[in-house]
């Protein structure tokens, strides 16, 4: 029976991505254990990952490059963690806790495979470049300890090859971390659904709402969210941001003094996901910087339209007319991708449309097959 090991930092990216991945691979008889930190929101459910994994190794670090356990403490219990274990592959996806688990491996006599899935390397077109060169030279010291490194967008695939960070045959892309497509198709939800979205935020049949699923941080840029909805002039154009995060009272007050109280619903942490996306009009993400927005994603799933901006993995999605792009911080291109959406709606029903074509090839059967395929792979050996 083969022994895998998912190592995330922390457990909202397990339960937000991972946890498919699992129930799959112990349903074909493999042990499938968790590595990650118990220190977290409740929102992030350890509770709903113990449900899944044989057993979860709690470990001592955290997002934050710079906290001390990150190598003082970490590396010692993934080392100790690991050799108890006797794991045949340890699968890697969050970036501290990806280098620091390489790092912890690099010499251990009886060395796992160790698969690091980056989903989004921390150097990007437009980023700082001094920045950018430190990532790279941590992604390129830590390559040697990697025996397979999948990618999940072309800019980051290109990348990869480009400063070398593993030799070119150890790079693997997939089509991002997979999707259930049927969750969150349109059919699924009916107009009593809508209806009651409509009724909670207090919404007229001619509003149009358009959503946005993002953390409230720097780097989803809701405050160019609100400063397009300003340039509309439009009191028609309705947001619902769902999610929390350190920056939902600077969106308030940016709200307020901008005069858009009215046209703002905050809805929170939701689990209601696809019918928010049948109700809405289209999604909106600005961000500057994404891997493969699960969002997006989603809403393409619900064939609902969306404006996003002209980054890594968005650029992916898209792409042939799939999608409204527009330049990070480009607030005027923004609004008018906002009027359009509003006053074309045959034109949009039909980008929602294509969009959703597309993610057959990103749906999350498909990811899991090309995973089987993988561990195959290093173990060299058939999983059936």
């Amino acid at each position: 029976m083969p022994k895998l090991l998912i190592a995330t930092t922390v457990p909202m990216m397990m339960r937000g991505f991972l946890l498919p991945f699992a129930g799959h691979f112990k349903a074909l008889g493999w042990q499938v254990d968790a590595m990650m930190s118990p220190a977290d929101s409740p929102l992030n459910r350890w509770d709903e990952c113990q449900e899944i994994f044989d057993h979860i190794w709690p470990i001592n670090w955290t997002r934050s490059p710079f906290s001390p356990s990150n190598f003082r403490l970490a590396p010692k219990q993934v080392k100790a963690a690991v050799s108890a274990g006797n794991y045949d592959i340890v699968h890697v996806h969050s970036p501290i806790a990806s280098f620091v688990t390489r790092y912890a491996l690099k010499d251990l006599p009886k060395r796992p495979k160790v698969i690091y899935t980056t989903h989004g390397f921390h150097f990007h077109k437009g980023a700082n470049p001094v920045i950018n060169e430190v990532y790279k030279r941590l992604e390129r010291i830590a390559g040697p300890w990697t025996d397979k490194l999948v990618v999940i967008n072309h800019e980051d695939e290109a990348a990869a090859k480009r400063y070398t960070i593993v030799p070119e045959e150890k790079i693997l892309y997939m089509p991002g971390i997979g999707v259930d497509v049927e969750k969150y198709r349109a059919a699924h939800v009916t107009k009593a659904d809508t209806d009651a979205i409509y009724k909670e935020l207090g919404l007229n049949e001619t509003d149009k709402l358009i959503l946005m699923i993002a953390e409230f941080n720097p780097g989803k840029r809701h405050r160019d969210a609100l400063s397009a909805l300003k340039a509309t002039g439009r009191k028609d154009i309705i947001y619902a941001f769902a999610g929390l995060g350190p920056l939902e009272e600077t969106a308030k007050k940016q709200a307020a003094d901008l005069g858009l109280g009215e046209q703002i619903r905050m809805l929170g942490y939701r689990k209601d996901i696809p019918v928010l996306l049948k109700a809405s009009n289209a999604l909106l993400l600005p961000s500057e910087r994404e891997g493969l927005p699960r969002s997006v994603l989603e809403a393409m799933c619900a064939a609902t339209p969306v404006i996003s901006t002209e980054i890594r993995g968005v650029e992916d999605l898209l792409a042939n007319n799939c999608g409204l792009m527009t330049k990070v911080g480009d607030v005027e291109a923004i609004a008018k991708a906002l009027v359009w959406i509003a006053d074309r709606p045959e034109e949009a029903k039909e980008l929602g449309l294509r969009g959703q074509e597309k993610m057959k090839l990103f749906s999350l059967d498909n990811v899991i097959k090309m995973h089987e395929d993988l561990y195959a792979e290093v173990l060299g050996d058939s999983i059936k």
